[in-house]
């Protein structure tokens, strides 16, 4: 793995937005029409079918997030990335629930993320 490309700088300031719970700092990696699409949108906000549109969107998603789990941390095990992806893996840690396993794929256009994608059992 490359640690100096620039994609995984992009995925490392990611883990650091999320696990600071810094709102502003975790949409600013995102282009202002980014998809997400995750398994956990999908069971609590079924319209959705787990897929949201647009920082307003990804705003209120993560904002429901940090809201509802205030020790949420995320911790990464795997980057892996291209010029227009990267593949992450990482453990999802909240008190008093079991660990998480997820993967999560990240897809960038100059310098943005135009798309997530989350996968967990």
């Amino acid at each position: 793995m490359n640690q100096d490309h620039p994609n995984i700088s992009i995925a490392t300031k990611w883990f650091n937005a999320f696990n600071e719970h810094s709102l502003e700092n975790l949409l600013s990696l995102y282009h202002d029409e980014a998809q997400h699409y995750s398994p956990k949108l999908k069971i609590r906000q079924p319209e959705t079918n787990g897929l949201v549109t647009g920082k307003a969107a990804l705003r209120a998603w993560w904002q429901d997030a940090f809201d509802r789990l205030p020790t949420l941390n995320y911790i990464p095990t795997t980057l892996t990335a291209n010029d227009d992806r990267v593949f992450m893996e990482y453990t999802r840690k909240v008190a008093n629930e079991a660990d998480m396993l997820v993967a999560e794929v990240l897809e960038i256009n100059d310098g943005m993320i135009v798309a997530s994608r989350v996968y967990h059992g």
